[in-house]
């Protein structure tokens, strides 16, 4: 055989092994892509993604855009091909797969995890949007969670409106964990409590929960720390005026929130928020109205983009990030609250965007 077919050749072999290598071999990475965005203000599978019943609704017109982003599952393994093809384009990201997955956590887990703070973001979002229109909320805090094991197990359950400890009204839920670790390990709590029963009953009917009881707890060492624990999780209920349901399937985390109060204000107030403008955005949100940051800001600006987004709220933590890499066409309004993302929509309604508050990178 000639030596430079046998070269070639040689070659060649090495080229298919070290591409079956690439295909066969996997690597500690994940990718993050762009998902689709869903409208607020529209339907998601043939009904609205918000729904409000026994309060007046206003007509809504425009887009106020949700964002999202694709993940590989927990369970995928990536190939070394894959992750350079990852790497070389423009809209997906490669990320060590820990940083999706931490400390080994299964895909079932991470969307249960997901789930949860999808759910919580709802109530922060209805929370926060009646709060803005100055339309009372009732709030308790509850017991959230009770730990297996725990000195609280039997004695206290999910949904006990937590009233008092150690005769100190309690207000918010850390007001809880500050009162019990003023205790040493093996001293004695008082819990004023109206069961999660009762509390319900009286929600039904309208009425304020009355019959509280006390319950009385050995607290116990923290497993890591020595700081005294009861083993419950404290967290807020809240009771609304009237009906607000949020449908949206296949969907997790808290990064809609700000979007599903923009959502739920516009529906409750004459006048059409965005003035028609496709508005797109992103931001966690708690119940008094602050826009926290999110991950995969770079991502979401290509969905909102593609979408057809002209304008994409972005959350003031995520700005420097979101500025060094701004699709084409696409304005970024830096928000810090609830209120901020109001008056931006104001400007943008009137085409008076030159006071935009913007981004800027680094």
């Amino acid at each position: 055989m000639p030596r430079r077919t046998a070269t070639m050749l040689a070659s060649t072999l090495i080229l298919i092994a070290l591409l079956c290598a690439g295909v066969l071999i996997p690597v500690p990475y994940a990718e993050m892509s762009p998902g689709p965005t869903v409208n607020t203000l529209g339907d998601a599978r043939g009904e609205p993604v918000l729904h409000i019943s026994g309060h007046k609704t206003y007509p809504t017109s425009g887009h106020l855009n949700m964002t999202t982003v694709r993940v590989t599952g927990a369970d995928y393994d990536m190939n070394i091909v894959e992750a350079v093809y990852g790497w070389l384009a423009h809209d997906s990201v490669i990320v060590p797969h820990d940083t999706l997955y931490p400390d080994g956590k299964t895909e079932e887990q991470s969307t249960q995890e997901n789930a949860e703070e999808f759910s919580q973001s709802q109530e922060s979002a209805k929370v926060a949007a009646l709060k803005e229109l100055k339309i009372p909320v009732t709030s308790r805090v509850v017991v959230s969670t009770v730990l297996k094991d725990g000195a609280a197990q039997g004695e206290l359950h999910a949904g006990d409106v937590i009233e008092a400890v150690d005769g100190t009204a309690v207000e918010r839920p850390e007001d809880v964990a500050k009162l019990v670790t003023e205790h040493e390990p093996g001293q004695k709590v008082v819990f004023t409590i109206i069961p999660a029963k009762v509390a319900a009953a009286a929600e039904k009917a309208g009425k304020e929960p009355r019959g509280s009881q006390e319950i009385t707890l050995t607290t116990r060492k923290a497993p890591t720390e020595n700081r005294a624990i009861v083993g419950i999780q404290a967290g807020t209920d809240h009771t609304f005026p009237f009906e607000i349901d949020i449908k949206l399937a296949d969907v997790g985390g808290p990064s809609a929130g700000l979007m599903f109060s923009l959502g739920i204000i516009d529906k409750l107030t004459p006048g059409k928020l965005t003035g028609g403008a496709f508005v797109a955005g992103t931001g966690t949100i708690d119940d008094a109205g602050e826009v926290g940051p999110i991950g995969g800001i770079n991502m979401k600006l290509v969905g909102a983009r593609d979408a057809g987004a002209r304008y994409f709220l972005t959350p003031d933590d995520n700005c420097a990030a979101a500025a060094s890499d701004t699709p084409d066409g696409l304005t970024l309004v830096r928000v810090k609250t609830l209120g901020d993302a109001k008056k931006s929509l104001d400007m943008i309604r009137t085409g008076d965007t030159a006071g935009l508050p913007s981004c800027s990178a680094g």
